[in-house]
């Protein structure tokens, strides 16, 4: 049976490619250690996961409404109040199985076929595929390692063609970790008022900020970008529950209507008891939250100072999330490889070492790794590498 056209085109996650490699070595007896998977490694704290235990045995096990649980409404409206100062109603709210879920089921319902959605670059892996699934095109933009990975007004305003529905914005940034000021929002996000172009903010690593900088949502600055902005989060960066599949959008409620009727006909609801967990992730104390950031704050202190040493490697100093996103070109030659990929692989086979190549995100001379792992796996990792390109230069 021929398959539909739709998917002929997709790539797979290049992030979690690399993780079953990984993953499929350890299995073999092989000492591997993975930097590739985008998850905290702490387990999800203990008052959540007491919160969905006792959510099964007193029967929350049934149907929730499509749109989620008016209690987890309710805790994401008043998270939005707490962290930026924004008021939405539940109509403007919609739960759903994860982030990457909220992302796909918004393209699936603003898009036509040839609708164009500007994507800055690097992006994250699922972005042009989730566009491409909806019939739009993929537009990008390089935001330069010059700038901080970073796009400009100017860049911006060129991309824009009669055919441009929307823009997506990432910060904190995967893969680069890197953070929009106030004032970089602001500039982009008049154009996209000039132009009436919806802002697709993603802002699921808001919590991992480190040092003196600050997350700002583009919707926050004024009313009007709050009307012209659907912002996607959700729990599994922020409380460790990637597994359990809880993210969000909220926006206009047109749009959030759409969303929660095509929900209805495919995912029906988001999973009761990870809902429960969500509420208890809100409403209770976010002690957690500030340790886990500070854990990742620590190693990312330690182990970036370690990395740049290593012979060929270049890197910008991250202020969120938990990648480094160093430039590997000048590496790739020096160990005689003809591109990153090359070198990739050969750290995964010869040193086992899995890391990220940057071709997955739109930038080939880069590589990901993930510091969401202890420091003393970090630091070997690093030590490996390091080991590695002294084999190959000398």
């Amino acid at each position: 049976m021929e398959l539909a056209t739709r998917v002929k085109s997709l790539t797979p996650s290049t992030t979690l490619e690399i993780t079953a490699k990984a993953k499929a070595l350890k299995a073999q007896g092989f000492d591997v250690i993975g930097l590739g998977a985008g998850e905290p490694d702490f387990n999800t704290p203990q008052h959540i996961i007491d919160a969905a235990k006792d959510a099964m045995y007193e029967g929350h096990t049934k149907y929730t409404a499509t749109g989620g649980l008016p209690e987890l409404k309710e805790a994401v409206i008043n998270k939005f109040i707490q962290d930026q100062g924004l008021t939405y109603t539940p109509s403007e709210i919609i739960v759903c199985n994860g982030a990457k879920h909220a992302l796909y089921t918004l393209f699936q319902v603003i898009l036509n076929k040839g609708d164009e959605v500007i994507i800055p670059t690097p992006y994250w892996v699922s972005y042009p595929e989730q566009v491409k699934l909806a019939e739009g095109e993929p537009v990008f933009i390089e935001g330069l390692e010059s700038n901080q990975f970073k796009i400009t007004p100017e860049q911006l305003q060129k991309a824009i063609t009669e055919k441009t529905k929307a823009v997506i914005i990432n910060s904190p940034s995967n893969p680069t970790g890197m953070i929009y000021t106030k004032e970089e929002l602001k500039a982009l996000g008049d154009i996209c008022l000039k132009h009436n172009i919806l802002i697709v903010s993603d802002e699921i690593y808001e919590k991992l900020i480190y040092g003196d900088s600050k997350h700002i949502s583009i919707a926050e600055i004024n009313d009007d970008f709050k009307k012209q902005t659907i912002i996607i989060n959700g729990v599994s960066k922020s409380h460790s529950m990637t597994g359990w599949r809880i993210g969000y959008a909220a926006g206009d409620k047109e749009i959030i209507n759409a969303m929660t009727n095509l929900a209805s006909h495919s995912t029906s609801n988001p999973t009761s008891i990870s809902q429960i967990g969500a509420i208890a992730a809100y409403n209770g104390t976010q002690e957690p939250v500030e340790e886990m950031r500070k854990a990742f704050e620590e190693r990312l202190t330690i182990i970036y100072e370690e990395l740049i040493k290593i012979p060929g490697f270049t890197c910008i100093k991250p202020n969120g999330a938990f990648y480094l996103f160093p430039n590997a070109k000048e590496a790739a030659s020096l160990a005689g490889y003809d591109s990153v990929d090359d070198l990739v692989t050969a750290l995964l086979e010869e040193e086992k070492v899995a890391i990220v190549p940057g071709s997955g995100f739109g930038s080939p001379e880069n590589v990901r790794l993930s510091y969401a792992t202890s420091l003393d796996l970090l630091q070997e990792a690093v030590k490996r590498i390091h080991q590695f390109m002294d084999k190959k230069i000398n």
